[in-house]
């Protein structure tokens, strides 16, 4: 079982607001609009600030250039934890199916793993930091699927986006959407137990 992070375990639009926000402020550009959010939410943060900043290289190396002084636990007690996503994390362990994270975060997943103890929770965390090619590409996909030896047709993925159902497809695995009928084909979830009921 592979998910994906922002949307999926987290709510954490508030969190990607503040943080790029914050980045926008000390460049003093105006903050995020709606659609702005929704583009940077899904997107690594290198990608992100090239679509904030990319119409002004120097801004865009001044963006990059902070990234290493912005603390991301400083944004990270933002985000508001999925309803029932540990219960249901609980069945599938003791079931023993593998449990993963493919995410296009970057340093800050550790920090989340930490703060919220998902460490017990998780077999595997994939960030962007671990493959050369970040969501969509199927790299993470099939990374994760070599890690543990299992076939395409024995992986499922759970996302919240257009470029997590990209992934998937590319991958050739299963995808679940979470929460986002826009990209259900024929699965759709709304609550991290009824993910439970496709495992039947």
């Amino acid at each position: 079982m592979i998910y994906d992070c922002d949307g999926v375990l987290f709510d954490s639009f508030a969190v990607n607001r503040r943080f790029y926000n914050h980045i926008c402020a000390s460049l003093g550009r105006s903050p995020l609009t709606e659609q702005e959010l929704r583009y940077v939410h899904i997107h690594t943060v290198y990608e992100a600030l090239h679509f904030l900043f990319g119409n002004d290289p120097s801004l865009e190396r001044k963006a990059l250039d902070q990234l290493p002084a912005v603390d991301p636990q400083e944004f990270i007690p933002y985000l508001k934890m999925e309803l029932n996503l540990l219960p249901a994390l609980q069945i599938l362990k003791t079931a023993g199916i593998f449990r993963a994270i493919n995410t296009n975060r970057s340093t800050s997943m550790k920090y989340i793993m930490e703060r919220f103890n998902l460490w017990p929770h998780f077999d595997l965390v994939i960030t962007a930091l671990d493959v050369k090619n970040p969501k969509p590409h199927p790299e993470s996909i099939e990374k994760i699927l070599e890690i543990f030896h299992v076939e395409k047709n024995e992986a499922v993925f759970v996302g919240d986006s257009e470029i997590d159902k990209q992934t998937a497809d590319s991958a050739g695995v299963k995808f679940i959407a979470y929460k986002n009928r826009e990209i259900a084909n024929d699965a759709f979830i709304d609550d991290h137990l009824a993910l439970l009921d496709f495992l039947k």
